[in-house]
Protein backbone atom coordinates (compact mmCIF):
# COMPACT_ATOMS: atom_id res chain seq x y z
CA UNK A 1 0.00 0.00 0.00
CA UNK A 2 2.75 2.63 0.65
CA UNK A 3 4.56 1.27 -2.41
CA UNK A 4 1.41 2.35 -4.11
CA UNK A 5 0.66 5.52 -2.63
CA UNK A 6 4.05 6.76 -3.51
CA UNK A 7 3.92 5.51 -6.94
CA UNK A 8 0.62 7.28 -7.11
CA UNK A 9 2.36 10.83 -5.66
CA UNK A 10 5.22 10.28 -8.05
CA UNK A 11 2.92 10.03 -10.83
CA UNK A 12 1.10 13.01 -9.74
CA UNK A 13 4.37 14.70 -8.97
CA UNK A 14 4.78 14.19 -13.00
CA UNK A 15 1.80 15.47 -14.08
CA UNK A 16 2.16 18.70 -12.25
CA UNK A 17 5.39 19.29 -13.77
CA UNK A 18 4.22 18.59 -17.42
CA UNK A 19 1.09 21.19 -16.43
CA UNK A 20 3.95 23.56 -15.71
CA UNK A 21 6.09 23.28 -17.86
CA UNK A 22 3.58 22.78 -20.19
CA UNK A 23 1.53 26.57 -19.54
CA UNK A 24 5.07 28.10 -19.86
CA UNK A 25 5.58 27.00 -23.38
CA UNK A 26 2.47 28.70 -23.82
CA UNK A 27 2.92 31.89 -21.96
CA UNK A 28 6.34 32.23 -24.25
CA UNK A 29 3.45 32.04 -27.35
CA UNK A 30 1.93 35.44 -26.45
CA UNK A 31 3.66 38.58 -27.76
CA UNK A 32 6.05 39.97 -25.51
CA UNK A 33 4.66 43.14 -23.97
CA UNK A 34 8.27 44.51 -22.72
CA UNK A 35 8.49 46.46 -26.75
CA UNK A 36 6.00 48.99 -24.69
CA UNK A 37 7.97 49.45 -21.89
CA UNK A 38 9.93 52.98 -22.93
CA UNK A 39 6.04 54.38 -24.11
CA UNK A 40 4.63 53.38 -21.04
CA UNK A 41 7.03 54.61 -18.66
CA UNK A 42 7.14 58.12 -20.17
CA UNK A 43 3.29 58.32 -19.45
CA UNK A 44 3.82 57.04 -15.70
CA UNK A 45 6.87 58.81 -14.45
CA UNK A 46 7.62 61.99 -16.76
CA UNK A 47 5.35 64.77 -16.82
CA UNK A 48 4.01 66.00 -20.26
CA UNK A 49 1.12 68.76 -20.89
CA UNK A 50 0.80 67.62 -24.44
CA UNK A 51 -1.37 64.64 -23.61
CA UNK A 52 -4.66 63.64 -24.78
CA UNK A 53 -5.11 61.60 -21.48
CA UNK A 54 -3.19 61.24 -18.16
CA UNK A 55 -3.11 57.95 -15.95
CA UNK A 56 -5.45 57.17 -13.31
CA UNK A 57 -3.93 56.32 -9.59
CA UNK A 58 -3.66 52.21 -9.90
CA UNK A 59 -4.43 52.46 -13.19
CA UNK A 60 -5.09 48.76 -14.18
CA UNK A 61 -3.33 46.66 -17.03
CA UNK A 62 -4.00 43.79 -19.17
CA UNK A 63 -1.93 40.74 -18.57
CA UNK A 64 0.00 39.65 -21.28
CA UNK A 65 -2.31 36.84 -22.45
CA UNK A 66 -4.88 38.86 -22.79
CA UNK A 67 -3.85 39.51 -26.44
CA UNK A 68 -6.88 40.91 -28.21
CA UNK A 69 -7.73 43.43 -25.64
CA UNK A 70 -4.33 45.04 -26.15
CA UNK A 71 -4.48 44.75 -29.85
CA UNK A 72 -7.40 46.36 -29.18
CA UNK A 73 -6.04 49.11 -27.23
CA UNK A 74 -3.59 49.82 -30.13
CA UNK A 75 -6.17 50.02 -32.93
CA UNK A 76 -7.84 52.67 -30.54
CA UNK A 77 -4.50 54.61 -30.06
CA UNK A 78 -4.38 54.82 -34.05
CA UNK A 79 -4.20 57.98 -35.74
CA UNK A 80 -6.28 58.36 -38.89
CA UNK A 81 -3.09 58.89 -40.80
CA UNK A 82 -1.63 55.23 -39.84
CA UNK A 83 0.70 56.31 -37.00
CA UNK A 84 0.91 56.45 -33.42
CA UNK A 85 1.61 59.12 -30.78
CA UNK A 86 4.31 58.34 -28.42
CA UNK A 87 4.23 57.63 -24.51
CA UNK A 88 0.88 55.98 -23.78
CA UNK A 89 0.46 52.43 -22.17
CA UNK A 90 -0.69 50.14 -24.47
CA UNK A 91 -1.82 47.62 -21.88
CA UNK A 92 -3.83 50.33 -19.84
CA UNK A 93 -7.28 49.01 -18.98
CA UNK A 94 -8.54 52.60 -20.22
CA UNK A 95 -12.18 54.20 -18.58
CA UNK A 96 -14.83 55.37 -20.66
CA UNK A 97 -13.61 58.89 -19.82
CA UNK A 98 -10.28 57.83 -21.33
CA UNK A 99 -11.56 56.06 -24.67
CA UNK A 100 -13.15 58.70 -25.26
CA UNK A 101 -10.39 61.21 -25.24
CA UNK A 102 -7.91 59.38 -27.39
CA UNK A 103 -10.71 58.40 -29.64
CA UNK A 104 -11.28 62.17 -30.06
CA UNK A 105 -7.48 62.94 -30.92
CA UNK A 106 -7.48 60.53 -33.85
CA UNK A 107 -7.19 63.72 -35.87
CA UNK A 108 -3.96 64.99 -34.27
CA UNK A 109 -0.69 64.65 -36.20
CA UNK A 110 1.47 64.01 -33.39
CA UNK A 111 2.83 60.52 -34.78
CA UNK A 112 6.16 59.20 -34.54
CA UNK A 113 8.72 56.35 -34.65
CA UNK A 114 10.29 57.93 -31.04
CA UNK A 115 9.63 55.88 -27.63
CA UNK A 116 9.24 52.68 -29.27
CA UNK A 117 6.03 54.22 -31.15
CA UNK A 118 4.49 53.09 -34.03
CA UNK A 119 6.98 49.98 -35.18
CA UNK A 120 6.44 48.50 -32.12
CA UNK A 121 2.14 48.78 -32.68
CA UNK A 122 3.07 47.23 -36.10
CA UNK A 123 4.63 44.19 -35.29
CA UNK A 124 2.32 43.30 -31.99
CA UNK A 125 -0.75 43.43 -34.69
CA UNK A 126 1.02 41.03 -36.89
CA UNK A 127 1.56 38.86 -33.84
CA UNK A 128 -1.94 38.92 -32.68
CA UNK A 129 -3.68 38.20 -35.53
CA UNK A 130 -1.80 35.37 -36.03
CA UNK A 131 -3.59 34.04 -32.94
CA UNK A 132 -6.85 36.18 -33.28
CA UNK A 133 -7.32 35.97 -37.09
CA UNK A 134 -9.33 39.03 -36.62
CA UNK A 135 -9.57 41.15 -39.62
CA UNK A 136 -9.51 44.14 -38.13
CA UNK A 137 -5.90 44.02 -37.02
CA UNK A 138 -5.19 43.17 -40.51
CA UNK A 139 -6.39 46.56 -41.46
CA UNK A 140 -4.63 48.53 -38.86
CA UNK A 141 -1.49 46.97 -40.04
CA UNK A 142 -1.66 48.04 -43.52
CA UNK A 143 -3.16 51.26 -42.69
CA UNK A 144 0.11 51.50 -40.31
CA UNK A 145 2.47 50.05 -42.75
CA UNK A 146 1.51 52.84 -45.55
CA UNK A 147 2.26 55.46 -42.56
CA UNK A 148 5.71 54.32 -42.31
CA UNK A 149 6.57 53.99 -46.10
CA UNK A 150 5.02 57.37 -46.59
CA UNK A 151 7.52 58.55 -43.63
CA UNK A 152 10.60 57.27 -45.51
CA UNK A 153 12.65 59.81 -47.38
CA UNK A 154 14.68 59.72 -50.73
CA UNK A 155 17.98 58.60 -48.95
CA UNK A 156 16.35 55.46 -47.28
CA UNK A 157 16.20 57.41 -43.90
CA UNK A 158 13.28 58.04 -41.18
CA UNK A 159 12.40 61.19 -39.31
CA UNK A 160 11.61 61.54 -35.64
CA UNK A 161 8.08 62.54 -36.06
CA UNK A 162 6.26 62.36 -39.63
CA UNK A 163 4.33 64.46 -40.84
CA UNK A 164 5.33 66.81 -38.37
CA UNK A 165 9.10 67.63 -39.36
CA UNK A 166 9.67 70.94 -37.54
CA UNK A 167 12.91 71.58 -35.53
CA UNK A 168 15.38 68.42 -34.79
CA UNK A 169 11.72 66.06 -35.67
CA UNK A 170 13.35 66.35 -39.25
CA UNK A 171 16.38 64.64 -38.83
CA UNK A 172 17.07 60.97 -39.31
CA UNK A 173 16.84 59.52 -35.96
CA UNK A 174 18.56 56.52 -34.47
CA UNK A 175 17.78 57.56 -30.54
CA UNK A 176 15.66 55.27 -28.97
CA UNK A 177 16.03 53.04 -31.34
CA UNK A 178 13.35 54.82 -33.68
CA UNK A 179 15.28 54.51 -37.15
CA UNK A 180 16.41 50.94 -36.09
CA UNK A 181 12.76 49.62 -35.00
CA UNK A 182 11.25 50.11 -38.01
CA UNK A 183 13.82 48.38 -39.75
CA UNK A 184 14.27 45.34 -37.45
CA UNK A 185 10.22 45.12 -38.26
CA UNK A 186 11.27 45.42 -42.15
CA UNK A 187 13.40 42.94 -41.64
CA UNK A 188 11.27 40.55 -40.67
CA UNK A 189 9.43 41.32 -43.50
CA UNK A 190 11.69 40.92 -46.17
CA UNK A 191 12.58 37.50 -44.62
CA UNK A 192 8.91 36.08 -44.71
CA UNK A 193 8.82 35.87 -41.17
CA UNK A 194 5.90 33.81 -40.02
CA UNK A 195 3.97 36.51 -38.45
CA UNK A 196 3.55 38.45 -41.51
CA UNK A 197 2.13 35.93 -43.85
CA UNK A 198 -0.92 37.79 -43.98
CA UNK A 199 0.54 41.14 -45.99
CA UNK A 200 -1.02 41.27 -49.73
CA UNK A 201 1.70 40.24 -52.36
CA UNK A 202 1.37 44.32 -53.67
CA UNK A 203 3.01 45.33 -50.72
CA UNK A 204 6.27 43.42 -50.43
CA UNK A 205 7.68 45.12 -53.67
CA UNK A 206 7.67 48.38 -51.46
CA UNK A 207 8.69 46.85 -48.21
CA UNK A 208 11.63 45.15 -50.19
CA UNK A 209 12.56 48.69 -51.79
CA UNK A 210 12.07 50.35 -48.42
CA UNK A 211 14.50 47.74 -46.44
CA UNK A 212 17.40 48.19 -49.02
CA UNK A 213 17.22 51.72 -49.19
CA UNK A 214 17.10 51.99 -45.43
CA UNK A 215 20.36 49.57 -45.77
CA UNK A 216 21.86 52.13 -48.14
CA UNK A 217 21.25 55.23 -45.33
CA UNK A 218 22.39 53.11 -42.77
CA UNK A 219 25.52 52.33 -44.28
CA UNK A 220 26.10 55.88 -45.62
CA UNK A 221 25.25 57.65 -42.51
CA UNK A 222 28.44 55.67 -41.03
CA UNK A 223 30.44 58.76 -39.13
CA UNK A 224 34.39 58.42 -41.01
CA UNK A 225 37.05 60.28 -39.85
CA UNK A 226 40.40 60.51 -41.73
CA UNK A 227 39.37 57.55 -44.12
CA UNK A 228 38.52 55.49 -40.70
CA UNK A 229 34.87 54.45 -40.15
CA UNK A 230 33.43 54.85 -36.60
CA UNK A 231 30.33 54.53 -35.72
CA UNK A 232 27.02 56.90 -35.55
CA UNK A 233 25.48 60.01 -34.19
CA UNK A 234 22.20 59.66 -32.46
CA UNK A 235 20.68 61.73 -35.44
CA UNK A 236 21.87 62.39 -39.04
CA UNK A 237 20.84 65.65 -41.21
CA UNK A 238 18.00 64.25 -43.57
CA UNK A 239 19.71 65.67 -46.43
CA UNK A 240 23.39 65.53 -46.01
CA UNK A 241 23.69 62.80 -43.27
CA UNK A 242 25.86 65.00 -41.31
CA UNK A 243 25.90 64.29 -37.37
CA UNK A 244 23.15 66.24 -36.20
CA UNK A 245 22.16 67.72 -31.90
CA UNK A 246 18.84 67.54 -31.48
CA UNK A 247 17.72 68.65 -27.84
CA UNK A 248 19.43 71.27 -26.37
CA UNK A 249 21.63 68.34 -23.93
CA UNK A 250 22.37 66.00 -27.05
CA UNK A 251 24.76 67.46 -29.25
CA UNK A 252 26.31 66.16 -32.51
CA UNK A 253 28.80 63.40 -31.41
CA UNK A 254 29.98 59.63 -31.83
CA UNK A 255 26.78 57.79 -29.73
CA UNK A 256 27.67 54.33 -29.04
CA UNK A 257 24.64 53.62 -27.63
CA UNK A 258 22.54 53.76 -30.46
CA UNK A 259 25.24 52.73 -32.68
CA UNK A 260 24.88 49.33 -30.63
CA UNK A 261 21.47 48.77 -31.84
CA UNK A 262 22.94 49.63 -35.15
CA UNK A 263 25.41 46.73 -36.05
CA UNK A 264 23.24 44.14 -33.92
CA UNK A 265 20.54 45.08 -36.79
CA UNK A 266 23.24 44.55 -39.30
CA UNK A 267 24.55 41.60 -38.24
CA UNK A 268 20.93 39.96 -38.12
CA UNK A 269 21.17 40.47 -41.92
CA UNK A 270 22.05 36.79 -43.59
CA UNK A 271 24.59 36.78 -46.08
CA UNK A 272 25.83 40.62 -45.54
CA UNK A 273 27.31 42.53 -48.28
CA UNK A 274 31.24 43.67 -47.90
CA UNK A 275 29.75 46.98 -47.32
CA UNK A 276 27.71 45.51 -44.52
CA UNK A 277 31.05 43.42 -42.95
CA UNK A 278 32.90 46.92 -43.03
CA UNK A 279 30.48 48.92 -41.12
CA UNK A 280 30.35 46.15 -38.45
CA UNK A 281 33.88 45.06 -38.36
CA UNK A 282 34.50 49.04 -38.20
CA UNK A 283 32.27 49.67 -35.35
CA UNK A 284 33.61 46.82 -33.62
CA UNK A 285 37.14 48.15 -33.75
CA UNK A 286 35.57 51.61 -32.23
CA UNK A 287 33.73 50.20 -29.54
CA UNK A 288 36.71 48.30 -28.63
CA UNK A 289 39.15 51.42 -28.72
CA UNK A 290 36.56 53.70 -26.79
CA UNK A 291 35.73 51.79 -23.61
CA UNK A 292 36.88 52.89 -20.19
CA UNK A 293 37.73 51.43 -17.57
CA UNK A 294 38.72 51.95 -13.81
CA UNK A 295 35.13 53.18 -12.37
CA UNK A 296 31.26 53.01 -12.36
CA UNK A 297 28.41 54.65 -11.99
CA UNK A 298 25.92 54.76 -9.05
CA UNK A 299 22.75 56.31 -7.74
CA UNK A 300 22.39 57.52 -3.68
CA UNK A 301 19.68 59.08 -2.04
CA UNK A 302 19.16 62.87 -1.92
CA UNK A 303 16.89 65.68 -0.98
CA UNK A 304 13.62 65.86 -2.97
CA UNK A 305 13.46 67.75 -6.03
CA UNK A 306 10.86 68.56 -8.17
CA UNK A 307 11.74 69.20 -11.82
CA UNK A 308 9.62 70.26 -14.95
CA UNK A 309 9.65 66.85 -16.41
CA UNK A 310 9.63 64.51 -13.38
CA UNK A 311 10.63 64.59 -9.93
CA UNK A 312 13.91 62.97 -8.24
CA UNK A 313 14.59 61.81 -4.79
CA UNK A 314 18.51 60.27 -6.19
CA UNK A 315 21.42 61.91 -7.54
CA UNK A 316 24.05 59.92 -9.90
CA UNK A 317 27.92 59.61 -8.94
CA UNK A 318 30.75 58.40 -10.41
CA UNK A 319 32.66 55.62 -7.97
CA UNK A 320 36.15 54.80 -8.56
CA UNK A 321 36.34 50.88 -9.16
CA UNK A 322 39.61 49.37 -10.39
CA UNK A 323 37.71 46.18 -10.75
CA UNK A 324 34.79 47.73 -12.71
CA UNK A 325 33.60 46.59 -16.16
CA UNK A 326 34.81 48.43 -18.79
CA UNK A 327 31.96 50.97 -19.86
CA UNK A 328 31.02 53.75 -22.50
CA UNK A 329 29.87 57.17 -22.69
CA UNK A 330 26.85 58.23 -24.33
CA UNK A 331 28.69 61.15 -26.29
CA UNK A 332 32.69 61.34 -27.78
CA UNK A 333 33.48 64.65 -29.46
CA UNK A 334 33.83 64.13 -32.87
CA UNK A 335 37.29 64.75 -34.14
CA UNK A 336 38.97 64.66 -30.51
CA UNK A 337 36.61 61.22 -29.29
CA UNK A 338 36.96 62.38 -25.86
CA UNK A 339 33.74 61.68 -23.52
CA UNK A 340 31.14 65.02 -23.51
CA UNK A 341 28.47 65.60 -21.50
CA UNK A 342 25.97 68.59 -21.95
CA UNK A 343 24.20 70.74 -19.48
CA UNK A 344 20.00 71.51 -20.19
CA UNK A 345 21.08 75.07 -21.58
CA UNK A 346 23.36 73.39 -24.11
CA UNK A 347 26.88 74.08 -22.41
CA UNK A 348 29.60 71.53 -23.28
CA UNK A 349 31.36 69.95 -20.38
CA UNK A 350 33.55 67.12 -19.68
CA UNK A 351 32.59 65.43 -17.07
CA UNK A 352 29.37 63.97 -15.63
CA UNK A 353 30.21 66.17 -12.29
CA UNK A 354 29.36 69.08 -14.52
CA UNK A 355 26.41 68.52 -15.67
CA UNK A 356 22.95 69.58 -13.11
CA UNK A 357 21.80 67.45 -11.15
CA UNK A 358 18.21 67.19 -12.73
CA UNK A 359 20.31 66.34 -15.88
CA UNK A 360 22.49 63.95 -14.41
CA UNK A 361 20.62 61.44 -12.53
CA UNK A 362 17.56 61.75 -15.53
CA UNK A 363 19.88 60.65 -18.73
CA UNK A 364 22.18 58.44 -18.92
CA UNK A 365 25.44 59.49 -19.38
CA UNK A 366 27.21 55.81 -19.48
CA UNK A 367 25.85 52.95 -20.61
CA UNK A 368 26.94 49.23 -21.72
CA UNK A 369 25.12 48.62 -24.54
CA UNK A 370 28.49 47.37 -26.89
CA UNK A 371 29.11 44.83 -24.28
CA UNK A 372 26.16 42.78 -26.09
CA UNK A 373 28.03 43.54 -29.80
CA UNK A 374 31.37 42.52 -28.72
CA UNK A 375 30.05 39.19 -27.02
CA UNK A 376 28.08 37.95 -30.38
CA UNK A 377 30.95 39.12 -32.91
CA UNK A 378 33.04 36.20 -32.70
CA UNK A 379 30.65 34.02 -33.53
CA UNK A 380 28.94 36.41 -35.96
CA UNK A 381 32.77 36.55 -37.73
CA UNK A 382 32.23 32.50 -38.01
CA UNK A 383 29.18 32.83 -39.27
CA UNK A 384 30.40 35.52 -42.15
CA UNK A 385 33.88 33.77 -42.98
CA UNK A 386 35.66 37.18 -42.41
CA UNK A 387 39.49 36.49 -41.73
Amino acid sequence: MTKNLKIIRLQNAIILLILIFSSAACATNYPDVNRFYDSAHHWYDIHDDDRMIEPIKNQERYDRNQVSQIADNIVLFQKYNGGWAKNYDMRAILTPEQKARVSDGKNRTNTTFDNGATHTQLSYLAEAYTISKKEEYIDAFLKGMDFVLSAQYDNGGFPQFYPDTSNYRKHITFNDGAMIGIMNLLLNIVNRNESYTFIPEEYYSRIDAAYANGIDCILKSQIEEDGIKTAWCQQHDHITLEPQGARTFEPAAICNGESSGIVEFLMRIKNPTPDIKLAVTSAVKWFESSALTGFRTEFVEAPKEEYIYHTSTRDRIIVEDPDAPRIWARFYELGTHVPLFCRRDGKIVYSMEEVERERREGYGWYHYAPERVLEIFPEWLKKTNIK
